[in-house]
Order: structure tokens, then sequence, then C-alpha cells
């Protein structure tokens, strides 16, 4: 399942993720894993949360993303939980790469039984309708 915060920017998206993520740590009896840009949010996550900053890693477009993304499923078979803030700005702008990330993150969740979740800077009324047949906004 791969689940969207959405709205603009001063619109509370990281702190809901920030609840998403000890929620997710709370139920889980995996592995649960927080990515973002940079690594303004160790404090406010549960010290079991394993908190990956893509920028450490060199994570820039959708394509490197998503192979990041895979690769730590495809390495950790116990993650049951992935949740993501600054979509865009890790990804790059909204567009049919930006699509193509989210079908293919949706194919990656049902394949490896992984709860995503993702922020994204922007009015839902700036995303593709089509991608609300494989995420659901929460």
């Amino acid at each position: 399942m791969v689940s969207l915060i959405i709205g603009r920017k001063g619109t509370g998206k990281t702190k809901h993720l920030i609840e998403e993520v000890n929620a997710a740590r709370d139920a889980s009896i995996g592995n649960v894993i927080c990515v973002e840009k940079g690594n303004k949010l160790r404090y406010d996550i549960k010290l079991t949360v394993r908190l990956v900053s893509a920028e450490e890693f060199s994570i820039s477009g959708y394509d490197a993303y998503y192979g990041f993304l895979a690769g730590m499923c495809a390495d950790d078979s116990d993650i049951t939980d992935i949740l993501c803030d600054g979509t865009l700005k890790i990804g790059g702008p909204i567009g049919p790469e930006f699509l193509e990330f989210f079908r293919k993150v949706s194919k990656l969740a049902e394949a490896t039984d992984t709860k995503f979740v993702f922020t994204i800077s922007a009015d839902e009324s700036e995303l593709p309708a089509e991608i609300f047949d494989f995420c659901k906004k929460i």
C-alpha cells in the first residue's frame, strides 16, 4: 500500500509523517525506515526507527530514488514500513517520472508487503488524477 500526505509547505505534512512513523514503530513487529533529504527528524522519531538521509547516499531523481527503496526492500525482508519526507526534493518535479515512480513503488509495496508513506509539497489539484488509482491520500 502506498499512502500520500499532500499539502503545500507549512501545512503540517512533516508533523503528520512523524506521527505516522512513530505509530508504525509501535505497531510493527519488523523494521521501520524513515527516509528524508537531510537529518532534521532525528530528534522527533523513535530511536528504533532507522533514519536514512537520501543526501548521504547522493540520491537524486526518481529512478535513483526507486532503486534506493527497492534495494532496501531487497536487502531486508523484515521491513514493514518505509516513510519518506520531501519526495519532490529528492525525486524532482511533478511530471511523467513522478507518476511512473509511484506506479513502480505501488508494485514494490505489493511484492514485498511493505507499507509506504510519502509527503508531497503540492496541492492535490496539481497531482495527476491517475496517481489515486494506486495511491491513497491520508
